[in-house]
C-alpha cells in the first residue's frame, strides 16, 4: 500500500470517528481517573483491582511486560520482625513461555503495601488498581535488566 493510500486511510478513520457518532449518546459521563487511582470504583468496575479481577475471573491477571514477554502476577508477603509495621506484600511476575507451556523465570516488586498483620498486608496489594500493578511489573523488568547490565 503506497504512502499517500496509507494517510489517506487513517484519515478517514479519524473522521468517522468524530463524526459518526451516535446522536443519542447516553454515556456523557467522563471517566474519573485520579478516582480510580484513589480507589473510589463504581459499582460496576468489578474487576479494575488485582483482587477485584482475581475474585471477577477467577485466575490471575496477565500481563506484556515492557520487555514483550507474558506474565502472570501474584501477591506474597513476608514477616521481618525488625520492621515495623512487621508484613509486607509485594508481587511476583511469572514469566511464561511465549507458548504458554512452561514457566521461564521470575521477577519481584518492591514492598506495595505494609501492615500489622499478614491479611491486612496482603488486602493492600489485592487494592492496587491493574494499572499500578502494571507500573510494578515495569519497574521490575528494568530493575532486572539493569542488574544484569552490571
Amino acid at each position: 500500500m503506497k504512502e499517500d493510500a496509507t494517510n489517506d486511510m487513517y484519515d478517514e478513520l479519524e473522521r468517522k470517528a468524530l463524526f459518526d457518532l451516535p446522536d443519542d449518546d447516553d454515556n456523557d459521563v467522563q471517566p474519573d481517573l485520579i478516582g480510580t487511582l484513589r480507589g473510589d470504583l463504581p459499582a460496576d468496575a468489578k474487576d479494575v483491582t488485582l483482587g477485584g479481577y482475581v475474585a471477577e475471573h477467577d485466575r490471575a491477571p496477565a500481563f506484556e511486560g515492557a520487555d514483550g514477554q507474558p506474565y502472570t502476577v501474584d501477591v506474597d508477603v513476608e514477616h521481618d520482625t525488625g520492621r515495623t509495621p512487621p508484613f509486607a506484600a509485594f508481587l511476583v511476575f511469572i514469566r511464561w513461555a511465549a507458548t504458554g507451556a512452561g514457566i521461564m523465570d521470575h521477577v519481584e516488586s518492591g514492598d506495595v503495601a505494609r501492615a500489622d498483620t499478614e491479611d491486612e498486608a496482603r488486602r493492600g496489594a489485592l487494592d492496587l488498581s491493574l494499572y499500578e500493578v502494571r507500573a510494578e511489573l515495569d519497574a521490575a523488568i528494568a530493575r532486572r535488566k539493569e542488574a544484569l547490565e552490571d
